[in-house]
């Protein structure tokens, strides 16, 4: 299949465009310097000269917090860019693939959330996330709306990187303890997103590895991994303010990728265990076993 993958640089965008060329798909792979998705004219050039018959669109304005203050970019990198692929990608006649967030749920939940469940962001971040969303399913007929959390993956920046980090800084590792969700390796994410491509079948889906913890369990699992002995704080959400407020739960349920007769994806320390062997394996562990 003929893929054209947007915001290419990101972790999973890296780890898609990799994956997408093992299985044998012919993957057109831009950044924003080269394609920005807020421009037709950008978009159309590129659907032309990829040929594409499926767009993953995984561009995105990610700066949680700066987006507080910086609500006109973070609506115009999530929202007004996915208005104009998903117009693009109707009038190609072309599946789009579109990845939020949990950000758009308010964290009030107390079991999995599935995709029925009514959004109800608390950031500007979630907001303009959730309003990227309606643009996706108002511009496109062919879409599928991909929600995923807790994502870590390729170079990062992510969570595992930031921990290995302040432990090789012998920083004081303190970690919130009362937000829970699924860590989420993208080398587990990115070939369920191709499989869900390639079943082409239009909806929204959760898109998690299994189970839950939380940000210290998280944190704990990182350092065992790694054979690393340090204490980490639990501290609480209160004890570690930011601008943007996160939902305190937001575990996603996978019910609609199971109902397409799909195996859940793997447990979440199983994929921590795989990232980790990938460090390993390309020597970036050397300090800590």
């Amino acid at each position: 299949m003929r893929l054209l993958i947007l915001g290419s640089r990101g972790q999973l965008g890296r780890e898609l465009t990799a994956r997408g060329a093992s299985a044998g798909h012919a993957i057109t792979a831009v950044d924003i310097d080269e394609c920005d998705i807020t421009d037709p004219g950008a978009v159309d050039r590129w659907l032309t000269t990829s040929g594409a018959e499926a767009v993953i669109n995984c561009a995105a304005w990610t700066r949680v917090d700066a987006a507080e203050t910086e609500a006109e970019a973070a609506y115009r990198g999530n929202a007004i860019g996915p208005r104009v692929v998903a117009a693009r990608c109707e009038t190609a006649g072309v599946l789009l693939t579109h990845v939020s967030t949990d950000f758009v749920f308010d964290g009030t939940a107390t079991e999995p959330i599935d995709e029925e469940a009514t959004p109800n962001p608390l950031s500007v971040y979630g907001a303009s996330k959730l309003a990227g969303e309606k643009e996706v399913r108002q511009g496109c007929r062919r879409h599928q709306v991909v929600r995923t959390a807790w994502l870590y993956g390729q170079d990062g920046p992510n969570f595992v990187l930031t921990i290995l980090r302040l432990v090789r800084e012998q920083r004081p590792l303190r970690v919130v303890a009362d937000q829970r969700g699924t860590p989420t390796w993208t080398g587990h994410l990115a070939p369920a997103i191709l499989r869900l491509v390639e079943l082409g079948v239009p909806g929204t889906y959760h898109l998690t590895n299994s189970g839950e913890t939380s940000w210290h369990g998280f944190a704990e699992a990182v350092l065992a991994e790694c054979g690393v002995d340090r204490p980490i704080d639990a501290i609480t959400t209160a004890d570690y303010p930011t601008p943007a407020r996160r939902p305190a739960y937001s575990v996603l349920e996978n019910r609609a990728w199971r109902r397409l007769g799909e195996p859940p994806l793997p447990d979440w320390r199983e994929g921590l265990r795989g990232y980790i062997a990938e460090l390993a394996a390309a020597d970036r562990l050397t300090s800590f076993r």
